[in-house]
């Protein structure tokens, strides 16, 4: 694929990523996708051949990583575990102020929708939200605590950034997320 196919390919992703997390699954049709990214109807169909759903998926799929990719950038310095994981609130917490609210978690708004009735597209949510919560769990142990306990206290901070940013974006404040934060800090002391 030359250049200009892979720029096309890449706006209908983030096109898709961006409405997608503003609007959900069900509340955004690929002709908006079409209209937000100025790709040409051709081109949805030759970059995504499966439609609809195989475009959500890679646009939750690359979702997944960026947030992957910022935990990583926040593990490899000398920060503690609950740092971290304060760190990741405020990242995630500035980019949804600077969205005016719009944006949370990437993945959050369709795992939602789709968990009970499209089964490759959660798999797709899981598997993100599966790794957040390894590389959180892997800088716990690296901090001393035992395998369990860590999995269990990084499923507990990723249940509580998910809580709080899902009730900032509701509440159009950072107050869920400043407690969250202390929550962590005290959790994960």
């Amino acid at each position: 694929m030359g250049t200009k196919g892979e720029e096309t390919r890449a706006r209908l992703i983030q096109a898709t990523r961006a409405l997608m997390e503003a609007q959900g699954y069900f509340g955004t049709g690929l002709n908006q996708v079409l209209s937000e990214s100025g790709a040409p109807r051709g081109s949805l169909y030759f970059h995504f051949p499966a439609g609809k759903d195989q475009l959500v998926g890679q646009a939750l799929t690359e979702a997944g990583q960026e947030v992957g990719a910022l935990i990583a950038g926040l593990t490899g310095t000398e920060r503690s575990p609950g740092e971290v994981v304060c760190a990741l609130l405020a990242a995630l917490g500035d980019r949804m102020e600077r969205s005016d609210w719009v944006k949370g978690c990437p993945l959050a708004t369709v795992a939602l929708e789709i968990s009970a009735g499209n089964e490759p597209l959660r798999r797709i949510c899981a598997d993100a939200y599966s790794g957040w919560q390894e590389a959180l769990a892997s800088l716990l142990v690296e901090a001393g605590r035992d395998h369990a306990g860590a999995e269990a206290l990084a499923g507990a901070a990723l249940a509580l950034l998910e809580g709080a940013l899902l009730l900032a974006r509701v509440h159009r404040s950072r107050t869920p997320l400043d407690q969250a934060a202390r929550t962590v800090e005290l959790l994960l002391a």
